[in-house]
């Protein structure tokens, strides 16, 4: 299910729906602003950085993830919220 997801990231509307679920505060603008400062669509940096940390994560990662998956209500969208948010971490104060 979670793998069905990350291939269909290439559409814009699902990309454009999962960064309006994210929910998380900041997260969602964290997005635009990294996009923003590759010169790309947010849809398409969330593709890149999801697939890129599937392709990179380590073991630990993994595991990390699979629990996060396992307590969430709905278990895609808590992956994509860890891995933005380890991704795009917030600044320091």
């Amino acid at each position: 299910m979670f793998g069905t997801l990350i291939a269909s990231l290439d559409n814009p509307e699902t990309a454009a729906a999962l960064m309006d679920a994210l929910g998380m505060e900041g997260l969602a603008e964290r997005l635009e602003m990294a996009a923003a400062a590759e010169g790309i669509e947010p849809a398409a940096y969330l593709a890149i950085t999801v697939r890129s940390f599937m392709e990179t994560a380590s073991d630990d990662h993994f595991v990390q993830l699979i629990g996060i998956m396992n307590s969430a209500k709905d278990p895609g969208l808590a992956a994509i919220r860890a891995i933005l948010a380890k991704a795009l971490p917030e600044a320091a104060p």
